[in-house]
């Protein structure tokens, strides 16, 4: 059944309403904390990190609240939010600064014009293209010189960027190799995707598939994939190579006749029997990624599929199963969120990338009905 869009477009304005209240809420309750995952719903909490990659949600969260809302507090808030993340410009312990910047300091980029902005996205997406290993041809993760994650094509859009606005063609060919390597290697035939693969360092030939967040080497986590889904998207549409649309394409098919009517899949699509049904925050990835993909893709029948898809994920989770209205305590947006099952964090929760990604999906929607 087709999503009506201007139906969608009015849970969408009441899910701005609910971030509005929620985001209020925790940045008064808990000044300058950048949370990652809730615990029974709440953000603050002694909970393990594992890598610090999401201090760029809560300010982007805060650009798309202002852009919705028109309200200069939020933009005093969501400038705020950013200026404390620009340190990380020159961090080169984490592969997240597409993570970091894109939602954030672009964002003021984007609304201003400010070329100071500008100036510190190109930067971050110069620190992100030190960590590429000619031998292999990849940007290495956080993990350890010799593994390449998924999650990576969700970031190298930020040295595209950058090598766009500065002519710089070795950032240019850093960033397309490691689309085509991460292509390679870890997304399947099938259009199934491995988490991570492991190199070796000396000779740069690729040795095997790993993971940490989904449940075998073999099967396919779902967030993962929908990192792939997405950032494939934006690889291509920096660099208009057929072979990246192709891979978007191909992960976006397996998403959707992998993963029920209702549009969200669990943690891992090949785990037999998972524990929960449900990981929004993948659901979320994919619905603006694939919103982004109908307007991609050269096909008018594969647009429709994406578009019509993207609006039946975003019409489950603006739904009450999925959305914290209704949930007394709860300190988060949208439920049945998972950050890391294997090591039981963020299970079943509200966590900050599903936040962002959700209210990016939403703000697409409502700019298509208000056309």
């Amino acid at each position: 059944m087709t999503t009506d869009l201007q139906t969608l477009a009015q849970k969408c304005h009441q899910a701005f309403a609910l971030a509005e209240r929620q985001l209020r809420h925790l940045i008064e309750t808990y000044p300058g904390y950048f949370p990652l995952y809730t615990v029974e719903g709440r953000w603050q909490n002694g909970g393990e990190a594992w890598t610090n990659w999401c201090e760029g949600f809560l300010g982007g969260q805060l650009w798309l609240v202002y852009t919705h809302s028109g309200d200069e507090w939020w933009r005093a808030q969501a400038e705020r939010y950013t200026r404390l993340v620009e340190h990380r410009k020159h961090d080169r312990a984490v592969h997240d600064l597409g993570f970091l910047f894109w939602p954030t300091w672009k964002r003021w980029y984007d609304q201003t014009g400010d070329p100071a902005a500008n100036e510190v996205v190109i930067e971050a997406g110069r620190t992100l293209a030190l960590r590429f290993k000619e031998k292999g041809q990849y940007l290495h993760s956080f993990v350890a010189d010799e593994s390449l994650f998924i999650d990576i094509m969700m970031n190298v859009g930020i040295i595209f960027y950058a090598a766009q606005q500065t002519g710089d063609a070795d950032l240019w060919r850093i960033a397309s190799q490691h689309c085509l390597t991460t292509r390679r290697y870890l997304v399947r035939g099938d259009g199934s995707t491995a988490h991570e693969g492991i190199f070796d360092t000396e000779t740069g030939e690729f040795l095997r598939p790993g993971t940490h967040q989904g449940w075998r080497a073999d099967s396919s986590w779902a967030r993962g994939l929908a990192w792939a889904l997405y950032g494939f998207g934006t690889a291509y549409s920096f660099a208009q190579d057929v072979r990246f649309l192709q891979t978007a394409e191909a992960c976006a098919n397996y998403y959707i006749e992998h993963t029920p009517a209702h549009g969200v899949p669990p943690n891992d699509w090949r785990e037999p029997e998972p524990a929960r049904p449900y990981e929004s925050s993948a659901a979320a990835i994919a619905a603006s990624g694939l919103l982004n993909l109908a307007h991609l893709t050269g096909d008018p029948a594969r647009a429709r599929l994406y578009y019509d898809y993207a609006l039946t994920i975003m019409d489950t989770l603006t739904g009450p199963e999925f959305l914290a209205t209704d949930t007394p305590g709860w300190e988060g947006i949208l439920r049945h969120g998972t950050y890391h099952e294997a090591k039981g964090l963020g299970v079943d929760e509200s966590v900050m990338w599903g936040e962002y990604f959700f209210l990016e999906a939403a703000s697409k929607v409502i700019d298509d009905a208000s056309r």
